[in-house]
């Protein structure tokens, strides 16, 4: 039996798709073209795809040393952040009868809740007095505000695992330590790559925490190259988007093929 076409949301979800697809498809063309198409038709597509602009962004920009910087940050904070935080939501998980473990999840879980611009000037004066203005310092930082929402998604999924498991390794000689590594964590590879994706696209995507951390230009991370391309060469959107190109053009591969991770891995944290 045929379903009638629900319109009215059909026509949300193309609506939806076109304000998504649009941007992307002028940071291509517009990557691709001329100063002197630019004054045209803004929607056409180049005369001829040059990659001229590509060359000189990246003179322009460092950009490799930025693109080097960033998959520092990136791989390391992602290593870091399944590992510790996982073993943080398993404490948790398995002592939320206890008290002082339950007030530990609430007090990691609102700090959802806090917007990044209240705790910013202290960061920027802790850091500094400790010596953590650099890349090292960034990845701390990122694994330790990755642990509110990653304790929240581990949480809800350590607990749908049945203590059994645990139990039985238990009976067999493995220690607490043992029955995490052996047991509880292959057992979280799902969520494991939920929290491995999202972690990836923050890290490799924010802008704020290295803008305001970072005072040295040779360790800016690839947004804060973009935001130095532009007020420098705010009026050459060509190489400007050329630029933006190459610094948004990996996430969207990771993106497009780990999507369906996310959505579910949320989904289970959130439900179980």
């Amino acid at each position: 039996m045929n379903k009638q076409t629900n319109w009215p949301v059909t026509t949300l979800l193309i609506i939806g798709t076109l304000l998504i697809l649009l941007p992307l498809y002028l940071t291509i063309t517009i990557a691709f073209k001329t100063p002197q198409e630019m004054a045209g038709n803004l929607l056409a597509l180049p005369k001829s795809w040059s990659f001229d602009n590509f060359t000189q962004a990246i003179e322009m920009t460092n950009f490799f040393n930025a693109l080097g910087n960033t998959v520092f940050v990136t791989v390391f904070v992602v290593i870091f952040t399944v590992l510790t935080n996982s073993l943080v939501a398993y404490a948790i998980a398995r002592n939320m009868h206890k008290k002082a473990y339950k007030f530990l999840f609430y007090y990691f879980v609102s700090a959802m809740f806090i917007p990044f611009p209240i705790i910013m000037l202290p960061i920027v004066k802790q850091t500094a007095a400790w010596g953590m203005d650099n890349l090292v310092g960034l990845i701390i930082l990122y694994v330790v505000f990755n642990l509110s929402f990653n304790t929240f998604i581990y949480v809800g999924y350590i607990r749908s695992i049945p203590k059994e498991l645990e139990e039985a390794a238990i009976i067999d000689g493995a220690s607490t330590w043992g029955v995490f590594w052996r047991v509880i964590f292959p057992l979280l590879a799902p969520m494991n790559a939920t929290v491995a994706i999202i972690t990836c696209l923050g890290a490799w995507n924010d802008f704020m925490l290295p803008l305001v951390m970072l005072s040295d230009r040779e360790m800016a991370t690839l947004p804060l190259v973009q935001y130095i391309f532009q007020s420098q060469f705010s009026t050459d959107y060509n190489l400007a988007f050329a630029s933006y190109l190459m610094a948004l053009a990996p996430m969207i591969v990771v993106y497009i093929f780990a999507q369906k991770w996310i959505i579910s891995g949320v989904m289970k944290g959130s439900i179980k």
